[in-house]
């Protein structure tokens, strides 16, 4: 079944088109993973879904309904959570409040704070001063603390450590596992096509791949992805 289906999309910033009449499908629940070099458009593609980028040509439905007729917090609503490279969180309030902001006041926080029990002993914290991979797992709780059904990841392991990788990529897949569908955009290869279920590579704006993550061994892709698929 198909959770989220473009057709034909078309988007840009300003004059510049970046996004040039893609066709994407995304399945219900398991890992798909956006791949492609620095300016391919995989951005682009996760802020038009979510509602913070016009859609300039094309169709987007989400469960068959027709996502361009559909306002961001509408979207939110529904279920639908992108959660971008160390910029979801609040800088300015404690952890708790973050917590409880994205969970409603009063409810349990626990899903958060046993998948990232250091948040545990960050609560009175002002989220702005945790390291760069604590405000990432503050930012990822956001999907714990919630019902989501469409998750977009935009590059959250950016510039973090791999234990902090490793942690924040074991609750991705368990999302995954429960039935979330998650679309993750990610620059370390080998965890997102360890992870992935189906693959779709991005090169200026245009598709050059789709398919399972093993079909890219051996493939001549653009940019770093076809390097880092054939080691």
């Amino acid at each position: 079944m198909i959770e989220l289906s473009l057709r034909g999309m078309r988007a840009g910033y300003g004059a510049v088109e970046v996004l040039h009449g893609l066709d994407l499908d995304v399945p219900s629940g398991g890992l798909t993973a956006l791949l492609g070099p620095n300016g391919a458009g995989k951005s682009t593609l996760l802020s038009v879904v979510a509602g913070l980028l016009p859609l300039r040509g094309g169709s987007m439905t989400w469960s068959g309904t027709d996502l361009a007729a559909m306002p961001p917090d509408a979207r939110a609503r529904a279920g639908m959570l992108l959660i971008p490279e160390r910029r979801g969180i609040f800088a300015t309030m404690s952890v708790r409040d973050n917590l409880e902001v994205f969970a409603g006041r009063g409810a349990d926080l626990d899903p958060a704070l046993l998948a990232f029990p250091v948040l545990a002993e960050r609560l009175t914290q002002l989220a702005g001063s945790l390291s760069g991979g604590e405000q990432q797992m503050l930012a990822m709780s956001r999907a714990l603390l919630r019902d989501t059904r469409l998750l977009l990841l935009d590059e959250i392991s950016f510039g973090l450590a791999p234990r902090v990788t490793r942690q924040l990529f074991d609750v991705v897949r368990d999302l995954a596992l429960a039935g979330t569908t998650v679309v993750l955009v990610e620059q370390h290869l080998s965890h997102a096509l360890r992870m992935a279920d189906l693959v779709y590579v991005l090169a200026r704006g245009e598709l050059a791949f789709a398919g399972e993550p093993g079909e890219l061994r051996g493939r001549a892709l653009p940019g770093y992805v076809s390097r880092a698929a054939t080691s």
